[in-house]
């Protein structure tokens, strides 16, 4: 097929040129690949690879293991021994749940010597809701979730928790991935067989919803594209592994999408009524609706309901605000207090008038077709000028020189999908936005992408690094698999076994490359540094949320049921650090060494981390994220020495030790602190290092060493060390 033919699938690509020549010469060779049998590995469609013969036929567990097994013998390496049962226990109930295994867990699974121990371990861990929680912390990191807007006003998204809880949900219930991707793109245009269902699918669209958003942008087209820009970024990097938000002002510099490709995107992200909520305020201009959920769909409320004397506050204030506005002179007065008098009104118009809070959500919908007008200019509130408030109907979208609405190209692209992925195109029918086609289109058998994508992902949350060495980048910027064949296999299974990410998670949580031990043999060390070879388990440090939700759980202190809604729903519609109703509500639930929530539920503020997630790198929300990136700073050490909440975690455990040790003397009580901090027992040598630790603290402390304050210190010391910290 000649190149023309498959990258020239619209008519527009022959009328407006794609390729600047500032760009020619790196494309050239990606796009001849592109018309020869040289495609992109990741552009071609998986094959069905059988497993490879291994020398050592008796050390596989199934195929994954064969694979690996082949790879390692081809250089001369083999894989080191198997890790212990407790260390495997530990790393697999915190991979699976974030959460560590109890002394109890601990006992049982030693003292357990079934063929199917461990595989019934699995199978618990898998109906646990921890998992849930666990693999939809994981994705919200792709789909950038925040609770507010960030950028130049930081705006409060009070029903962002809804689509949190939905994730959990999903991955709880193994929703098949294909339906998981259809949801989060067009869940508003999916038949329903239940109220309870459509406002599932309708909670589902706050995926695109959830960006950040400059409120403050007076240009309304400029706006609509840049939300248009990252709906297209957050779509394509965390279902097709590919940065296409790279071509809104210019051809992408190394994969072969052009502008047109980016238009045909966001012509239907363009088409799309995005529903985010916030009010009109200082400086923030750009509110959006909010979607109504079916009255009798029961959905949780996320909010107290509204008194009759709450009410009547709120009402005698809106009073107060117009009768002072009547007599104030200085436009920018007035200015102002029209910001208050909106604040107000939004907290009335959230709740019914009988108080209960109104089931509204994030998310999208598609928006009314018909001619688009001959640029609308609508007055912007405040001092200042009109603007040209964007596409208001459904249509196509122009390409944009340099991406500025300021200087579109004649004619328009036709709403469609990368023409590089050679999965057929979409038939969009007139009247719709596109986005249905275009999430059958990324779910398609066809699709080379996506399923390689997701199950890459889950490799590396498992592994700690990716078949692909450049999650991020599928295309030709990033790596090629290190395990190509591998990858193709579970591809085709993963779709063939009905998208299901638990049984993709069992298959790689039963292999026995899953279960090796952290050894470090020194000529594989030598020949593989990076791991690529997954001779061994690399240790690494456990991710933000984990690490608290562990201090949590060996303290006892750790509450697991689902709280109702958010923080932040509770503060409403408004700037998230504006002190109002009591107090800034938001900064001190971060700042709140008590609240023993899982740290799924904690409040996700763009710009305002959490002091614990920021110390450990926690996700940026402001941004798709793929892989984190894991620091050593003094600030992580200080924390554990000196912070409230980790205080407070050592007092807690200590009173769980005193109370579990099978007897008074010193020895029982490390063995007791141990297997609770550790998951582990102690051995010989743990209870010499506590001894000498003991007596130190307490020749130290003196009459201030109360058997309470000695455990809590020891505690403290090994919620501190680095085996605690580590995923083994």
């Amino acid at each position: 097929m000649a190149l023309g033919d498959r990258v020239r699938r619209r008519p527009d690509h022959r009328r407006a040129p794609w390729l600047p020549a500032t760009v020619a010469l790196v494309c050239l060779a990606a796009w001849q690949a592109v018309a020869d049998d040289t495609l992109h590995w990741a552009f071609r469609p998986p094959l069905p690879h059988p497993p490879p013969p291994v020398r050592d036929a008796d050390w596989p567990h199934g195929d994954v293991d064969r694979f690996l097994l082949a790879a390692l013998e081809a250089r001369g390496l083999s894989p080191v021994a198997d890790a212990d049962r407790a260390t495997l226990l530990r790393r697999v109930t915190l991979d699976l749940t974030g959460l560590p295994p109890g002394p109890d867990e601990v006992r049982a699974f030693l003292a357990d010597d079934a063929a199917d121990a461990y595989e019934r371990v699995v199978d618990r861990l898998l109906a646990s809701p921890a998992y849930g929680e666990r693999m939809g912390r994981r994705w919200l990191d792709l789909a950038r979730f925040a609770e507010s807007t960030g950028k130049t006003v930081n705006f409060a998204y009070p029903q962002a928790w809804r689509y949190r809880d939905w994730v959990i949900d999903a991955f709880a219930a193994d929703m098949p991935y294909d339906a998981f991707v259809r949801a989060q793109l067009c869940g508003d245009l999916l038949p329903a067989g239940t109220p309870a269902a459509a406002a599932a699918n309708t909670v589902a669209t706050g995926f695109l919803a959830l960006g950040a958003k400059a409120l403050n942008e007076r240009d309304g087209l400029k706006y609509e594209l840049d939300v248009a820009d990252e709906q297209i970024d957050v779509t394509t990097q965390a279902f097709l592994g590919l940065t296409v938000a790279c071509a809104r002002c210019h051809d992408h510099k190394v994969d072969p999408v052009s502008q047109a490709d980016y238009a045909a995107l966001a012509g239907i992200f363009r088409s799309t009524e995005t529903c985010y909520g916030t009010v009109p305020f200082i400086n923030a201009q750009r509110p959006a609706a909010l979607l109504p959920l079916p009255a009798d769909a029961e959905v949780p409320d996320g909010a107290a309901p509204l008194s009759p004397e709450e009410r009547a506050r709120v009402e005698e204030r809106i009073a107060a605000t117009r009768a002072s506005m009547r007599s104030m002179r200085d436009p920018l007065q007035q200015f102002f207090a029209a910001g208050t008098l909106s604040l107000l009104r939004a907290r009335l118009d959230a709740f019914e008038e009988d108080g209960r809070p109104k089931a509204r959500a994030m998310g999208v919908r598609d928006k009314r077709p018909g001619p688009e007008p001959e640029r609308p200019r609508t007055r912007v509130p405040g001092p200042g000028g009109f603007t040209y408030d964007g596409t208001t109907t459904i249509g196509d979208s122009p390409v944009y020189d340099r991406g500025e609405g300021a200087t579109p190209r004649d004619g328009r692209v036709p709403r469609g999908a990368l023409g590089v992925l050679a999965c057929g195109t979409l038939a969009i029918p007139d009247g719709t936005s596109g986005r249905r086609e275009l999430a059958d289109w990324i779910v398609s058998a066809d699709n080379p992408l996506t399923a390689r994508v997701i199950v890459d992902r889950v490799w590396a949350w498992l592994f700690g690094r990716g078949l692909v060495a450049t999650p991020d980048d599928f295309g030709l910027g990033g790596r090629s698999p290190d395990h190509p064949q591998l990858l193709d296999a579970l591809a085709r299974r993963f779709m063939a076994e009905g998208w299901s990410v638990k049984r993709l998670v069992r298959t790689l949580v039963t292999s026995r490359a899953y279960g090796l031990s952290a050894a470090a043999d020194p000529s594989a060390l030598e020949a593989d540094p990076d791991g690529a070879l997954f001779w061994r388990s690399t240790p690494r440090r456990l991710d933000a949320e984990a690490l608290r939700d562990a201090v949590l759980a060996v303290s006892g202190r750790l509450e697991r049921t689902r709280p109702g809604g958010s923080v932040v729903a509770t503060l409403g519609e408004g700037p998230v650090s504006q002190p109002r109703r009591g107090g800034d509500l938001v900064a001190r639930a971060l700042a709140d060494p008590t609240d023993v929530r899982r740290s799924v539920y904690l409040p996700v503020l763009r710009d305002m981390p959490h002091p614990f997630l920021g110390t450990f790198d926690g996700a940026d929300p402001a941004l798709v994220t793929v892989r984190r990136q894991q620091t050593t700073v003094p600030t992580q050490g200080l924390l554990f020495l000196n912070a409230p909440f980790i205080l407070l975690a050592a007092d807690a455990a200590a009173d769980r030790v005193l109370d579990e040790a099978a007897s008074d003397t010193d020895a029982e009580r490390v063995r007791a602190a141990v297997l609770r901090i550790l998951s582990r027992p102690a051995t010989d040598a743990d209870v010499d290092r506590a001894a000498s630790f003991l007596a130190a603290w307490r020749a130290g402390a003196g009459s201030e060493a109360t058997e309470r304050a000695t455990w809590s210190a020891f505690c403290q010391v090994l919620l501190a060390v680095p085996e605690f910290h580590l995923r083994p």
